[in-house]
């Protein structure tokens, strides 16, 4: 045909009409291990049915199926035992076990008949979402809608490339509505993800009843409100004040929803946390503290926090373990995930029980301690027949006999678990953080910090390839967590999850020789014509233009290439500061400038404005092009531009990742540029970013110093930071020295580092990061 020869841009806008109606080339997500379009297309309509052949185990299946189609179509498809000419059969052969797995399937589309086989119910059901994505996205639609219910002739063979696919929600920091839990169950099934790691209990709050103790929830879910203050910035609750906001789920509430997941092939895997993170829980029953203090639950981010359960006292452990029998009743999970992370020991180092503890097992030291505690509470587990998780601090001080093992901080704890012979469960916060931001901080909600755009997450690798082929094996999956410190609410949370979880499910189910982020993108275009039918309100960051661009010095011009993370959409600009619409430059070509200017730009897609609007701010100066020596480097962790960054007349944003700005770590910036020849100048200006939750500060000072030909230097002047080194904001600062017009060739400017992060910081000691985008020179 024709259209197999257009360019892929010109096949992704066909793609992306709206009008179209007939099918399409499949656009599955997670990518199918093997998929063969037979030619010719089948269409389901009035007289069809759903076959089952009498297996009482696919009954829910067919049922699901049917209640879908009828819903998106208006077309009931009977339900029956009967062979059909038109039907859509769902049917088990155990023999497919060591082929498939558990979760694996062949789905067959052609003539009059859709087949979907597998060895188990499970891989039925997974049939039957891949059934979905085949047909028009109208399929997810709430209401009917009339369209032509066709998909084309394929054969499918698909299974898992790992058991374990995940997605976490925190409903602690902040609680979650039921009906959002059944929603995100519904989301999960469509991503083909099979677990869903509940963070159940935390310092703000206990989201879980437990009948033998009620005050976990009576005192333990509740907090005084101080949700418009920034999460870090909470004061705690005050005498008279009343603790209102909060929630937690009933028992019955658990039961249907382990349920509802169940028959969708999801496990809910729920956390209780300890030995820390147990404000909630010490201010319901302080007597299992180590001071017996009366403590109010947290409202915030106060940290350091160092409430901890007491590991001295035998009633602590009775205490838990009459928890966790409750949880085991609720949750069939074979998992039970005890947290086991970030543990401040200050408590114990002054605990007489936790003391006589640790001298009566014969313990070297506190992290000791927390071993004999996760190994305690891990025994208990197993004689229930039910396996410990925790995060990758249950590593420190040693790991219990039946422990597998969450790698959060990076890969390292992983590969240590797997090289001692344990599972594991890959989660690291470089790639699966999505409460981190996922564009340019300043076009996106607030949010914890980090940056994981949606092409990083795609590139996780769940296996280290630092391991054997035999360690290999122990790498359970991956799995993405959504913390929810700065996610308040559903649609927030929806946010934040889509379109990454997408990429998530499709980096743990199909093969990694298969990946291909721009093949991934196409076939995003249809899923986010799924998200549209399902009401999610999904990220567009990923569709954010970004701009690059090179100084010629003989032209003394700018060329701006723009470029945009979806291929699919046009890109619109101006360069006059004003907002860019349907009606605006559609870009082609290389923009060449010989001003300054402010480029905007976006993608369009179907003639509507799809992303965030980019801003890129073009300041020619002075210096712009002119050499650069650093007295002191900078650092190659955030390199920017390298040695022609701070004069390429490019301003950078509230994102410090997004490549405008130059790290110094520890040191100060002490940099000289060479304006060519002696020239009048005036005043310089030096950008400046703070970002104290990554422990970037504004510099104390900036002094600028400037010499003729001789290179005898004289200082200009010198600014004082006049801003809070506290704020929780991310704040850019220009520091700008004036002074009486000179003669000038060289120029020495000194940005003063603050050194170490404050003692009142969480990094107190560590080095401060000095962040600089531009010296603008006039």
């Amino acid at each position: 045909m024709k259209t197999r020869h257009l360019f892929i841009s010109v096949a992704l806008s066909l793609l992306l009409l709206s009008c179209t109606k007939t099918a399409q080339k499949p656009l599955v997500i997670p990518a199918p291990v093997s998929m063969e379009e037979t030619g010719g297309q089948v269409t389901i309509n009035r007289g069809w049915s759903i076959v089952t052949q009498n297996h009482q185990a696919l009954s829910f299946h067919a049922n699901y199926l049917a209640d879908r189609f009828l819903k998106a179509s208006g077309i009931e498809l009977p339900v029956t035992n009967e062979p059909g000419s038109s039907a859509i059969r769902l049917l088990l052969d155990e023999q497919l076990m060591d082929s498939l797995g558990i979760e694996g399937y062949n789905l067959i589309a052609s003539g009059r008949e859709i087949s979907i086989t597998a060895a188990d119910p499970g891989g039925v059901f997974n049939g039957i979402q891949t059934l979905f994505q085949l047909l028009p996205p109208e399929i997810y639609s709430a209401e009917p809608v009339k369209t032509r219910w066709s998909l084309p002739s394929v054969r499918i063979s698909d299974s898992p490339r790992f058991t374990y696919r995940g997605y976490m929600l925190d409903v602690s920091r902040h609680f979650f509505p039921l009906d959002h839990l059944y929603r995100v169950i519904d989301q999960l099934a469509y991503h083909k993800l099979n677990k869903f790691h509940l963070h159940l209990t935390n310092d703000q709050g206990r989201r879980i009843e437990i009948k033998k103790y009620p005050k976990l929830t009576e005192v333990g879910a509740w907090r005084v409100n101080r949700e418009s203050d920034h999460w870090n910035s909470r004061e705690l609750q005050q005498p008279g004040e009343v603790a209102d906001y909060g929630g937690f789920y009933t028992q019955y509430d658990i039961r249907k929803l382990v349920q509802y997941a169940s028959e969708r092939n999801i496990t809910i895997i729920p956390e209780i946390e300890m030995p820390a993170h147990a404000t909630a829980a010490l201010a319901a029953y302080p007597e299992y503290s180590c001071t017996g203090e009366p403590l109010p639950v947290l409202p915030g981010g106060i940290w350091p926090c160092s409430n901890i359960f007491c590991a001295g006292k035998e009633e602590t452990f009775s205490f838990l373990e009459d928890i966790l029998s409750e949880v085991i009743e609720l949750y069939p999970s074979p998992y039970i995930h005890i947290g086991g992370d970030e543990a401040d020991k200050t408590e114990w180092e002054s605990c007489p029980d936790c003391q006589q503890r640790i001298k009566q097992e014969k313990l070297n030291n506190e992290d000791e301690l927390q071993s004999y505690f996760i190994r305690r509470i891990d025994q208990f587990l197993t004689s229930k027949g039910r396996k410990l998780i925790g995060w990758d601090e249950i590593l420190e001080g040693g790991l219990a006999e039946n422990a597998t093992v969450m790698s959060w901080r990076g890969i390292e704890g992983g590969i240590e678990a797997a090289r001692a012979g344990h599972p594991v469960i890959m989660t690291p916060n470089t790639h699966c953080y999505i409460d981190y931001y996922q564009g340019s901080p300043d076009l996106e909600p607030l949010s914890i910090g980090g940056y994981i755009p949606l092409e990083k997450i795609y590139s996780f690798e769940p296996v280290p390839e630092q391991l054997t082929e035999e360690e290999s094996h122990l790498i359970l999956g991956g799995q993405a967590n959504l913390w929810t410190e700065y996610v308040a609410d559903p649609d927030h949370a929806n946010y934040m999850t889509y379109p990454r979880l997408a990429a998530l499910a499709e980096v743990c189910w199909s093969l990694a020789t298969h990946k291909d982020y721009e093949d991934f993108l196409t076939r995003l275009t249809q899923q986010i014509k799924r998200y549209n039918y399902l009401n999610i309100n999904y990220s567009r960051s990923f569709g954010i233009v970004e701009a690059k661009t090179s100084y010629n010095t003989e032209k003394q011009e700018f060329q701006v290439i723009l470029s945009s993370g979806f291929p699919g959409a046009k890109i619109r600009y101006t360069s006059d500061g004003s907002n860019p619409t349907i009606s605006s430059t559609e870009y082609s070509e290389p923009i060449v400038l010989g001003q300054s200017a402010t480029i905007k730009a976006a993608t369009f897609l179907n003639r509507k404005l799809f992303s965030p609007i980019s801003s890129t701010e073009i300041v020619v100066h002075l210096a712009t092009g002119k050499p650069v020596t650093y007295i002191n480097g900078y650092s190659v962790k955030y390199p920017a531009g390298g040695n022609e960054a701070l004069v390429n007349s490019l301003r950078g944003s509230i994102n410090l990742s997004d490549g405008q700005w130059q790290g110094f770590e520890g040191n100060d910036m002490v940099a000289e540029i060479d304006l060519g020849s002696a020239i009048p100048v005036r005043k310089v200006t030096v950008g400046t970013l703070h970002s104290i939750g990554s422990w970037v500060f504004f510099p104390t000072s900036v002094e600028v110093w400037t010499a003729g030909q001789s290179r005898e230097f004289v200082m200009q002047g010198r600014v004082e930071n006049e801003k809070d080194i506290r704020s929780q904001q991310r704040e850019i600062q220009d520091f700008i020295i004036n002074f009486d017009p000179q003669s000038v060739r060289y120029l020495r400017i000194i940005a003063s580092n603050t050194g170490f992060c404050p003692s009142w910081h969480a990094g107190a000691g560590f080095n401060a990061w000095l962040f600089v985008d531009e010296i603008i020179v006039e």
